[in-house]
């Protein structure tokens, strides 16, 4: 069944390409497998897809033992400091960074086993109390001090938006993030590069590639409801 929900999504992440005279190739489709079992994610590794996302590092640490080395892990749940020595070395990129200490502890575990980290910065462009995130006011300011820090490198931002019924109502909230994005990029920051959005989920995915997103995490659409017992 993942492997025919994944067809769907990709013919939708297609369409929603072609509606905003964007290439195919410069959306990445995160299979989001938080929760799934490895059987799962072994299912769409024949077709080629090698871009999946957990929250927890824990999770993500377990199935990096199990499956194949080329699978490029996202991160894109909130990330303790006490956790960053788990997945500095397996995560392809950090979806989820919203504060100078974590990457500082980031930067630090990276110096310590000299690698390069790929951070995001996570941006609550709604202001919802209930999301972690940096304002969309402080964004700049924070990735000017995170620039400065050894081996990791600020790629882009990343939000969470509200869950909405309509995925239109969103379509603000991307497209202002798209808008900081794009003034971030102009400034020119060294050790900031500002190439990844990552925005779009099961329910809106489609608006959020309209609007300019690079990278959508789509778990339910794939893999089906999850279960948190």
């Amino acid at each position: 069944m993942v492997v025919e929900n994944l067809a769907e999504v990709e013919k939708r992440v297609c369409a929603a390409c072609e509606r905003a005279g964007r290439k195919r190739d410069e959306v990445t489709l995160i299979a989001v497998s938080k929760t799934k079992p490895v059987s799962m994610i072994e299912e769409l590794l024949p077709g080629g897809t090698r871009d999946f996302g957990e929250n927890k590092a824990q999770e993500l640490c377990e199935k990096y033992e199990q499956l194949p080395k080329d699978i490029r892990w996202h991160l894109i749940g909130h990330l303790q400091r006490n956790k960053v020595k788990y997945v500095v070395d397996k995560a392809c990129l950090i979806h989820s960074v919203d504060s100078l200490r974590l990457a500082e502890a980031i930067s630090g575990e990276a110096v310590k086993r000299q690698c390069r980290v790929p951070i995001l910065i996570e941006v609550n462009v709604a202001g919802e109390e209930s999301k972690f995130g940096v304002s969309p006011e402080e964004t700049e300011g924070l990735i000017r001090e995170i620039a400065k820090l050894p081996a990791i490198s600020v790629q882009g931002l990343m939000t969470i938006a509200p869950y909405v019924e309509d995925p239109e109502e969103n379509r603000t909230h991307f497209s202002n993030l798209k808008k900081l994005c794009v003034d971030i990029k102009i400034k020119n920051i060294d050790n900031v590069n500002m190439n990844v959005l990552s925005m779009g989920m099961t329910g809106d995915y489609e608006v959020a590639i309209e609007e300019g997103a690079t990278m959508v995490r789509v778990g339910t659409g794939i893999f089906g409801e999850r279960n948190y017992r």
